[in-house]
């Protein structure tokens, strides 16, 4: 296995550079209604842009990294409903990913292929400066006609932050140095020309930066960022305009999003932060066979890369208020998924993933993030068969009472999933 991945990388490292054409995806097939309803659940999914796809696991999978595979991605998800792309950032090896596409690149590289689908750009403070930042994101902003958004991470590798020369804060300090930053982008790119932009901060400061061009968006592009700590929620209820949350329990789900609405009502934001969740999605026509399927990506878990994640998570965690990081409750077949992706359980048939992302809705989430293992095909699936069923229940009113939903589709977040087999 070892020789076997060792020679795929360097196949990959070897592979000559493909010349990119900008073109649309032919033949896919008839995309999902777009609803125009305001309140529609909206969809997203992960950009596979660094290597290993979204598990850390040994199965094969049919997802490529390279550009033009992912501007193939990103064109089928266009056509097949999805409102969202996220790509990610990483400077150094980790996490079973060898490479890494930059994030902002290649952010607008989807963009200069795709006509509606927005793409969120992950940036990582530290390694950029909110005034660089914020020049990038507005001169994308107009590349693209307002499409751009940005996912504001504040790291977990201790190893990435060292390796390139930057401090390494505790966890509180991340969190209140991302606080910083994102208010800066907000008011560099909402400023009045007449006076600038003047800020004091503890990690960064201006004095009458004026920005030009502005960005398209109005008031500016659209600003997530995630966590389950204490600091987290407090960015997200402050500062944000949207909040990402790791898979869950529904519990978790509802605490988490009832204490970041009842954090942002203190500081008059109540209406202002919306949730977004990941999940891994397996559609398989029956339940038994998507589980197997999950069973297989588990019980091929790349050990190594999966234990040192959980150390690097649970140092970094171990500076929190409260002593533990948004991985805490993480088991080992957990974290083979990016974010917690399989907890959320929409693996499944369509009509069981369809009726568990309507749950979600009622519980709050306004967006799903999805990852998926074979990016060539399951992402059309999923415009295919999942989200036609999403719409219509929608349609029939579903996803706006908790008790109904829980009561439909509920029991299986209490359900534990065997374990994989030997």
């Amino acid at each position: 296995m070892a020789d076997t991945a060792q020679a795929q990388v360097a196949a990959e490292q070897a592979a000559p550079e493909q010349v990119v054409s900008f073109q649309t995806v032919p033949n896919v097939a008839t995309p999902a209604q777009l609803s125009s309803d305001p309140e529609r659940l909206l969809f997203a999914y992960w950009v596979p842009n660094v290597s290993g796809g979204l598990v850390t696991s040994k199965i094969p999978q049919r997802t490529a990294w390279d550009l033009k595979s992912n501007l193939r991605y990103a064109q089928t998800a266009e056509k097949a409903g999805f409102e969202y792309a996220l790509t990610q950032i990483r400077f150094t090896a980790s996490y079973g990913a060898a490479n890494q596409h930059e994030s902002v690149s290649f952010s607008q590289a989807l963009l200069q292929g795709t006509e509606k689908l927005k793409v969120i750009a992950a940036i990582l403070p530290g390694p950029w400066n909110p005034a660089v930042a914020a020049k990038q994101i507005a001169s994308i902003d107009h590349y693209s006609e307002g499409r751009i958004a940005v996912n504001i991470v504040s790291g977990w590798f201790k190893g990435e932050f060292t390796a390139i020369g930057e401090w390494w804060l505790d966890h509180a300090e991340r969190y209140r140095r991302s606080k910083e930053f994102m208010q800066c982008l907000r008011g560099i790119w909402t400023a009045p020309d007449e006076e600038g932009f003047t800020f004091a901060g503890d990690f960064y400061r201006f004095r009458n930066y004026r920005l030009g061009p502005k960005p398209v968006q109005q008031p500016h592009p659209e600003i997530f960022q995630g966590g389950n700590s204490d600091d987290a929620r407090n960015n997200g209820a402050e500062v944000s305009d949207w909040y990402f949350m790791n898979g869950n329990d529904l519990e978790g789900f509802r605490t988490q999003i009832e204490d970041v609405k009842a954090r942002a009502a203190k500081v008059g934001r109540e209406d202002k932060v919306r949730f977004a969740v990941n999940g891994f999605v397996i559609i398989r026509d029956t339940e038994a066979e998507a589980i197997e399927v999950l069973q297989e990506i588990q019980g091929k878990a790349d050990v190594e890369a999966v234990n040192a994640f959980r150390n690097e998570v649970k140092n970094a965690g171990a500076s929190t208020n409260n002593k533990t990081g948004m991985w805490a409750t993480s088991t080992f077949n957990d974290l083979v998924q990016y974010n917690d992706g399989f907890k959320t359980k929409l693996i499944g048939t369509k009509e069981q993933v369809a009726e568990r992302i309507v749950l979600l809705k009622s519980l709050g989430v306004n967006l799903v993030l999805t990852a998926f293992l074979h990016y060539e095909e399951e992402i059309e699936q999923f415009g295919k068969t999942v989200l036609p069923l999403v719409r219509e229940l929608e349609s029939q009113g579903r996803g706006k009472d908790a008790a109904v939903e829980i009561e439909h589709s509920g029991a299986v977040y209490k359900k534990q999933v065997p374990a994989p087999k030997a």
